[in-house]
């Protein structure tokens, strides 16, 4: 079956409050940057608020440039990318674990846990990410 979208008479995607605030917001921090004079900002804010679909909204800010995440946004991202390399480590632990456990029972004996050497250099890894600075203080003015 065919997405109605895909056809160039189907009716566009209707925004919510929420599409309008952040298109809203956009176009005031274009004004704050001076990327937009008061009359053009004035004229896109109206049209913000009366649009109705997506492609409307995308229009009035399709000249200016993506807006940099926030500190907290760049932290809570970083936070997330961290965590999900801690998952990955996890996940090296169990297939790890499992080959020396089958391995042992293979030999009938307990043997030295092998796994705690590349374990153990992949978390002072990610340890030391966590504590080094990172590129973007070194971006960022005092």
């Amino acid at each position: 079956m065919m997405d109605d979208r895909s056809r160039p008479d189907a009716p566009a995607v209707r925004i919510s409050d929420q599409d309008r605030d952040r298109t809203l917001a956009a176009l005031a921090t274009a004004l704050a940057e001076g990327r937009l004079d008061p009359p053009e900002h004035a004229t896109r804010a109206g049209a913000a608020v009366a649009a109705r679909t997506a492609t409307e909204l995308a229009a009035l800010t399709a000249d200016l440039p993506a807006a940099k995440p926030t500190r907290a946004e760049q932290d809570r991202k970083d936070l997330a990318e961290w965590l999900a390399e801690w998952r990955y480590w996890l996940g090296g632990l169990v297939i790890m674990s499992g080959i020396w456990g089958v391995r042992c029972l293979r030999k009938g004996e307990f043997t030295y846990y092998w796994p705690v050497a590349p374990l153990g250099i992949w978390a002072v890894v990610l340890i030391a990410i966590a504590i080094w600075p990172g590129d973007r203080d070194a971006d960022e003015e005092p």
